[in-house]
């Protein structure tokens, strides 16, 4: 079982859908798209249409490159939904936000560890930047 994160906190997984692997492009039209983290967002540009959620995974909590595919997603125009899979820790959710993901998936025995509290502290991602922080 899987727990959503957004900014209002822990939800259900409300996709119904399959996601298919990046492998299966340009030939399979799918409406969902598993990305792994070290994609190259750059081969996927014009190759997006009637994608609604893509999903890219983190390995490990140590490995940032799914930020900077999400990032290069948001870039070349993708507006569906970009979700952060795997191991993302409640101190990465704001440079997950701002990197262009609207939520995060992570398995139960995360969340109990990380508990919604946690995540919530952090859902104020738009205030708490270096940016807002000098403007003050």
């Amino acid at each position: 079982m899987t727990v959503i994160v957004t900014d209002t906190g822990f939800a259900p997984d409300d996709f119904d859908g399959t996601f298919a692997a990046l492998d299966t492009l340009p030939e399979a039209t799918a409406s969902a798209l598993d990305l792994p983290a070290d994609a190259d967002a750059r081969a996927l540009d014009g190759k997006l249409a009637g994608v609604e959620i893509i999903r890219i995974d983190f390995p490990s909590f140590a490995d940032g490159r799914g930020f900077s595919v999400a990032r290069a997603l948001r870039r070349q125009g993708y507006t569906g939904r970009l979700r952060a899979r795997g191991h993302v820790l409640a101190d990465q959710y704001a440079m997950a936000r701002r990197s262009g993901f609207d939520e995060v998936e992570i398995d139960e025995t995360l969340a109990e560890r990380q508990p919604e509290a946690d995540w919530l502290a952090r859902a104020d991602w738009q205030s708490h930047d270096y940016r807002s922080r000098l403007a003050g």
